[in-house]
């Protein structure tokens, strides 16, 4: 059987080596790019980013890969976003001003509250072992679908991306409190706030149900 192809967008901003090596230990053939016609011939394309939600964009717009992006999702090509490469699926973000996104799945990103629901103060970031709670989609038939409500994912971030149709929020952990979105999807787009490729078998499970779209 030959190996799933996985082009691994290289745009400066992301943890390229880690999600590398978590995608072929689960069988694929990654390819890292930033050209974008390698990334409009994909097969499946995933997006990662740390950093500044502004700077991300820029790197995107600089290598004109923010059409490119855009295509590939509304033509169906499995495509996920991993950590602010979630957050930049969305329209906008309000981290140091206002931010226009990729668009793909609407919503905003929002900072986490700065205190629980208990009005005590939070440390931000959130960082560490969280567990995933269902949200109001079932996990069947998506990357989730072998993931067992309760399992702990590894999470590092200050801002959450919240889809304005809670039919694109499959998952959330709680945080303070507060439900933080950890998985949103729309067709075959899906993103994850949390590092799959750091979360031990539960992320890799989804990279496997990911490799397999």
């Amino acid at each position: 059987m030959a190996k799933p192809r996985i082009v691994v967008i290289d745009y400066g901003v992301g943890n390229l080596l880690s999600v590398q090596r978590g995608l072929e230990h689960c069988g694929a053939d990654v390819v890292l790019t930033a050209d974008p016609d390698v990334v409009l011939q994909a097969e499946r394309v995933v997006l990662p980013g740390v950093g500044a939600f502004g700077n991300a964009m820029q790197a995107l717009a600089e290598r004109n890969l923010v059409e490119p992006l855009q295509q590939i999702a509304g033509r169906g090509t499995p495509l996920l976003g991993i950590c602010l490469g979630m957050q930049l699926l969305l329209d906008e973000s309000e981290e140091f001003g206002i931010t226009r996104g990729l668009g793909i799945i609407p919503g905003r990103v929002l900072a986490i509250p700065q205190q629980t629901t208990a009005n005590l103060p939070q440390k931000i970031p959130h960082i560490g072992w969280n567990a995933l709670v269902p949200a109001d989609v079932p996990w069947r038939d998506t990357l989730l679908a072998d993931t067992v409500p309760g399992d702990a994912i590894y999470f590092v971030h200050s801002f959450m991306a919240v889809p304005d149709d809670p039919a694109h929020r499959l998952a959330d952990c709680v945080y303070g409190g507060h439900r933080i979105p950890a998985v949103i999807a729309r067709g075959r787009t899906t993103g994850c706030q949390f590092h799959p490729e750091k979360s031990g078998e539960v992320g890799l499970s989804i990279l496997r149900r990911f490799c397999a779209s």
